[in-house]
Formats: structure tokens, sequence, C-alpha cells
């Protein structure tokens, strides 16, 4: 049935796999995608939305390098919003509201149009391994499928168990049952395993809902979209979410039910996400809190089920209801199904490389939850760069990896690596040091070229991603070579509190004042003659700005980028012998033993080693 031996076999079609799988086949790889249920490719297990703070920026860039994330976010929203647009571009982040079944549809038909990719719908029991070669995986029907790489996409299914107050029974997912066998043998080969937990929220009948006793939560006026390329188009038309409140009546409620919580009382033992906790946890860690924020969203244009962010919970089904009918109005809310919590296994990252190929058994590549991440977004990116990397490594090529100063997936991977994570690992704009370089709308020109020679990016949008850059350095320069006279600019200035000027100056410098926008910069004449004349669109537009305005910290954070990278380049030899360095702390070397870092940055990163340390090894490697 399968006499083929595959490059690259991707197991799990969520946002992981679906990356993985596309990556690998559109690399010319021959790819096969194996999943529990081809029916739930890319399926929305959690909220319906794509992007958000820090995670926008990843989905920007998984487009820019040639994934799909972004294409499919565009063709599936049904609302956009630019997050933090009150702060710098940094800071920026877009975000989209989904349809949730046009998602998993837009996905698999994007998939089921990709050559040299073929599907098969069983459980993966088990890897083939000879020696510490992957070769291959087996079913749980015994089917053996030779691969020359494997990538592990598993989510939330391995060993997953799911609970509901004092109820707790086997499950990868509501409605879905457990994957089983892989966790034994990886343990069995020498892998390190640990649990974590997620939640959900109860979704419910929109129907029920009573949203004139709640806020409108309207999408933004002038809507983007995230793909660079000019296949998506931005909505014309948006539904609302809507905004209510707990309070102290919910949790009072609430807290009845703690006792049978399986949160409180030692059911659940693994850490959940810190920073998207469940509202049992919430009303207990925040006791002094009288109410939480709810966004009701929508699950898509046509649907009425709807999802209640902020409620997520694992306590009894009959706490759920009643608390919830005590909020505004939910008052008679009915349920289509309740929260619930799941319990999975996980692999510390740390047993990983750069490329997220494992240390101890070659072709074989971890992505996405099984690394101890939380978020789709996480996960796609992941499951693109351990797609390009397995197929890269079946044709014999180099490794590709980003650093932390070119991507927010580098700083991810890195991170993940470097200093493994004992609690779902979320991606946000705090945890990149150069964020000002990293930001949304300049994915496309830090990654696009790099997409285009792994054969990922079209030579289209390499060509489209030129003209933008183009464009926008000729516009920049057009604002430091042309003049502007004080009786244009100094009623523009007046109205902006600003100080007029005494004599001509480059509008340039005029710009770069902090309280100056494009918009004023428009009323000049001769600014908006070269906009017309040169048929400048709003991105190419908006990126002229950020370089005008933000000129001076871009440089700045180039520089100190520069500075720490040659660090980058100072490689440590493979399977380097720490224990012969006597003048290195036992901590670090021991660190630096398990780690196994590749470049000193990355060793002067690793939490224990200190900079003494790395200045010994630098002087022991004599550099």
């Amino acid at each position: 049935m399968f006499s083929d031996v595959y490059d690259v076999i991707v197991v799990g079609a969520g946002h992981a796999g679906s990356e993985a799988a596309a990556a690998a086949a559109n690399m010319g790889s021959k790819t096969l995608l194996v999943t529990m249920n081809l029916q739930n490719i890319a399926q929305m297990s959690c909220n319906p939305a794509m992007g958000g703070i820090a995670k926008g920026q990843i989905v920007r860039e998984i487009d820019a390098l040639g994934g799909y994330s972004g294409i499919v976010s565009d063709t599936s929203a049904i609302q956009f919003k630019m997050l933090n647009k009150s702060k710098g571009p940094a800071m920026w982040s877009p975000r989209v509201q989904s349809d949730r079944m046009r998602f998993a549809e837009d996905w698999r038909m994007l998939l089921e149009g990709t050559p040299n990719l073929d599907f098969y719908q069983e459980m993966v029991s088990g890897l083939l391994i000879e020696g510490d070669q992957v070769v291959g995986i087996k079913t749980s029907l015994g089917v053996e499928i030779k691969g020359k790489s494997v990538v592990l996409t598993n989510g939330t299914f391995l060993n997953g168990l799911i609970h509901i107050g004092d109820k707790n029974f086997g499950g990868g997912r509501a409605g879905e049952k457990a994957a089983t066998g892989i966790t034994e043998q990886l343990v069995d080969l020498g892998f390190e395993s640990g649990r974590m937990k997620t939640g959900t929220p109860p979704r419910v009948d929109g129907r029920s809902l009573d949203y004139s006793k709640m806020t409108e939560q309207p999408g933004d006026e002038n809507p983007e979209k995230f793909s660079y390329l000019d296949v998506t188009k931005p909505l014309t038309k948006q539904r609302s979410c809507h905004m209510t409140y707990t309070s102290e009546l919910v949790h009072d409620l609430l807290r009845e039910g703690f006792d049978r919580s399986p949160m409180f009382n030692g059911r659940i033992k693994s850490l959940g996400p810190r920073y998207c906790p469940s509202i049992e946890d919430k009303i207990n860690r925040f006791a002094d809190k009288d109410r939480h924020q709810l966004f009701i969203e929508p699950e898509g244009w046509n649907t009425c089920e709807v999802y209640v962010n902020g409620f997520s919970t694992s306590l009894p089904e009959d706490v759920q209801f009643k608390a919830l009918r005590a909020v505004a109005g939910f008052e008679n809310v009915k349920f289509f199904r309740p929260g619930y919590a799941i319990e999975y296994d996980y692999f510390p990252p740390t047993q990983l490389k750069h490329t997220l190929e494992t240390k101890l058994i070659n072709g074989l590549y971890f992505a996405g939850q099984i690394n101890g991440t939380t978020g789709y977004e996480e996960a796609a990116s992941q499951g693109l760069m351990a797609g390009i990397n397995a197929s890269l490594k079946v044709q014999e090529r180099d490794p590709f990896m980003l650093n932390r100063d070119e991507a927010y997936i580098g700083v991810l991977i890195d991170d993940l690596i470097t200093k493994g994570t004992e609690e779902p690992y979320r991606m946000f704009t705090s945890r990149a040091e150069y964020r000002t370089l990293l930001r949304q709308d300049n994915a496309d020109l830090r990654l696009t070229p790099k997409g285009f020679e792994l054969g990922l990016a079209s030579e289209k949008r390499l060509k489209r991603m030129e003209e933008k850059h183009e464009a926008a350095e000729k516009f920049v320069s057009f604002f430091e070579e042309t003049s502007v006279k004080p009786e244009v600019i100094n009623p523009i200035l007046e109205s902006k509190d600003s100080a007029p000027v005494n004599q001509s100056g480059k509008i340039f410098k005029i710009f770069a004042r902090p309280n100056v926008e494009m918009s004023d910069m428009r009323k000049i004449e001769s600014v908006e003659n070269y906009i017309q004349e040169n048929n400048l669109d709003a991105e190419i537009i908006e990126q002229a700005e950020i370089q005008v305005k933000y000129s001076g910290y871009i440089a700045k954070e180039k520089n100190n980028a520069d500075k720490l990278s040659r660090l980058e380049y100072v490689k440590i030899p493979e399977n380097f012998d720490y224990s012969q360095i006597k003048s290195m702390s036992f901590e670090a070397r021991e660190k630096l033993k398990k780690i196994q870092p590749r470049t000193v940055s990355q060793a002067s990163r690793i939490s224990g080693v200190s900079p003494n340390d790395i200045s010994v090894l630098l002087v022991y490697m004599g550099r």
C-alpha cells in the first residue's frame, strides 16, 4: 500500500502539521500527512481567531516566507483589528476573528491543491527507528510507512486527558480520542517527557444572549489583512464581537464548585498557561478584583455558536452554567458544549537543535505543543521551520535557521531550545530584544528573500516585495531631499501645537517630530503630488512613514544587533567537551553539556551561564 519511501512524513494535521506538510511539499519533497481524522485538518481547537500581540507578527512572518497561515486567515476572516495602534509601530499587531469552519475548509483546499502531498487517516502509534535514525512510522493497525524524516506535531493528543469537574476521560480534544504509544517509545529511546495543561471555555448559543447589555467591539474602520500577496483582499463587511464582565455574584457561584475543581483538588498536577488562566484560577489568584472581562466572539459568518473568551474553565458543567447565567447578557444562556481542561504529554524542547530536529534521533523533528508552546501561531511557525528543515536535510542542503534579530520565529525557537519551558510558552513582544526591527509591517522585507531562496516564496512575491522596498526608499529620499517654506509648514505645525520654523528646511526633519503624522505631511502640495504621481499605496506610505519617524531607533537597534551578532558567528564545535574547562562553574558546564549550544551567543543566553563563564569559554577556544 505504501511501497514508496516518503521524503517527509508529518504526523498530525493541526496548525503545525499543516504548515510543515505544505512547506516540505512545496519545496519538492514527497510528503505524507497522517492524521487521526482528515475532517479536522487545521481545526481551531480553542478561540476562533488568528494573530494578536506578537502572534500577528508571527503570522506575517509565516506569510513572508511562503507559508499558508496568512492567506487562510484573510480568506476566513470575519473581523480585522490592528492592536496597539496607539503605541509605536514595533507594538502594532494584526488580529482577525475567523470563521472556524471556513478556516479549516480553506486550509484543506490549499493542502489538497499542493503537489507532492499525500494524505492518510489513521493513528500513528510508533516510530520506525534503525540505530539513531528514524526510517518511518507505524500505525495502530500495524501499517508501516517508510520515510526519510518524520515531523511530530501531536498537539494535545499524546496521552490526552480531559477534565470537566470530577469527571475525566481520555481525549485529544472534545469528541476525539487520545494518541497512545509515541510517548512511551520516545521515553524508552532516552527522551525526557513532561505534562502540561490547557483549557477552553464553554461555547454557547448566540440566540440566547442579550447583546444590548454588552459593549459592542467592532473591527477597524479601514481593515487591513495578513498576507502580503494580492490574492486576498481586505474585508468589506465585518462581524462585531461584544464585551461584558463577571461580577462578585459570578465569582461566588464559581467558588461553590472549587471543591469539585480538578485544579484545586489535586486531579490536575501539570501547569497551565500563565497568561491565559482559567476563570477559577483568575478569581483565586486575583481575589481583590471584583470583575473580569469576557469577550463574546462569534464562531463564523452564519453560525449562532459563540465563544466566551475569558471564561476558560474545568469546573463541573452545572457550576459553569449557573455562574455564566449570572453574567450580564447571559441570563437565558443555552450551552452548546461546556468548557474543559486537558492534560497532555510534551517533550522539553532543550532536547532539540535550532532546526527543531531532535538531538537523539536523526531525521526526527518536533513542532507545536509537543515542544511546550501554546497558540496556533507559535505552532504554525514551528511547523513551517520543521517542514523546511526536514526537506532540506533529505535534499542534502544546508539547514535553515533564523536569528533573534531576524524574526519573532527566531526568538521563539531560540527561547525554547536554549531556556526550555516548564509552562506553556506564549510569544510576547517583550520577549524580542530587537522588536523595533521585527515589526509586522516589514516581515516581507526581512524574510521573503530567504523564502525565495528556499523555493517557498514565489518570484511574484519576491518582485512585489522588491517594488515595495524600492518605492518606500525613494519616498524617504524625497523627504530627505525636498525642502518646505515656513509659510507652507507653519500653519500645519501650529495646528499640531508644534514649534514653527524660521527658514526653509528639509521635510524629513519636520516629519520626524513626534506629533507630526503623514496626514499632516499630505497637506503639503509637493508631498501629495508625489504620492499621486507615483501611485503609492497605503502599505508603501506607511512603510516610509515608519522609516522616517523611527529612523533613529531603528539605526540604534540595528547597531546593537550587529554588535551582539558577532558572537552568533563564533561557532562551538559539535559535541564539545565542557568538562575539561575546570575554571568554568560546575553549573555552567552541566547546562552547556545538556543544551549543546551552537554558538557562543546562544551559550550566553542559557540560564546559569554567567558572563565570566563565557569569557572563560572564549579564552579556551582561543578567541
